[in-house]
């Protein structure tokens, strides 16, 4: 909609809109102008009334939120603008058109725990949950079938990263993952319990990659040694994880 033809009226409602919004969500207005990627000079120059919304702007705001702020015509009475569910606050106050490029599967490799040197290669699953309003993990494909993991997926806009965290009676498993390298993979660290035979439960950190699976792909699932069909190509993405620092272990 052109500048012209929003009236004073509108003009005010889009900004009450847009300050409720920043309330509700409690996000500063130097993460929506970075969202929108606009300046944080034009987002305070359009709430306070100094400047008037192009549509540019209007849409990049509209994007960055996921709810409608241009009024819609009518022949009657104005319908209010549509307010689209938002992840909870420990999540990460995300919406789904913001978090929609990572829903998909995904192979993912880490160190094997059962042989030393091969690598644990299963299937991720990444999808919107409508009735939590945010996304949810699911693993599937594992050699180690009873150590499937199910949660919910994280995407705070402060640290740039996403989080898979699984809540299971108390106890706790957390993956950090990098956003996508230009190849699409995602690099991070895992943070978990693992249970070894005859000894107690041990606190365990591990590089992780997640591979997005093209459509049509049969990749190769299960505990991979070397020697094996893909083993190669999967150390490679496993050790760029700490070759190019997208997750450091700390030495002592």
């Amino acid at each position: 909609m052109p500048d012209r033809q929003l009236s004073k009226e509108d003009v005010e409602t889009i900004i009450a809109r847009i300050r409720e919004e920043l309330a509700r969500r409690r996000i500063s207005r130097q993460r929506l102008a970075d969202d929108a990627r606009i300046s944080v000079s034009t987002l305070e120059k359009v709430l306070s009334g100094r400047r008037t919304f192009t549509l540019a702007t209007l849409l990049r705001l509209e994007d960055a939120l996921g709810i409608t702020l241009r009024p819609v015509p009518s022949a009657g009475t104005r319908p209010a603008p549509e307010r689209l569910p938002v992840a909870p606050d420990e999540l990460g106050n995300y919406v789904r058109a913001q978090a929609g490029w990572l829903e998909g599967s995904y192979v993912t490799l880490m160190p094997s725990f059962a042989e030393r040197a091969a690598i644990s290669a299963y299937r991720t699953d990444i999808l919107w949950d409508n009735s939590g309003s945010s996304l949810v993990f699911s693993e599937s494909e594992r050699a180690d079938s009873g150590s499937m993991h199910r949660g919910r997926v994280a995407m705070p806009n402060e640290s740039g990263h996403v989080y898979l965290v699984t809540s299971r009676h108390g106890q706790q498993r957390l993956t950090i993952l990098s956003r996508p390298t230009r190849e699409g993979s995602m690099h991070g660290i895992l943070a978990t319990i693992h249970s070894g035979k005859g000894a107690p439960p041990t606190p365990v950190a591990a590089p992780i990659a997640f591979l997005p699976i093209a459509s049509g792909a049969r990749p190769v699932f299960g505990r991979i040694s070397q020697g094996q069909t893909n083993y190669a190509r999967y150390r490679a993405l496993l050790r760029r994880t700490l070759d190019d620092s997208f997750a450091v272990l700390m030495p002592i």
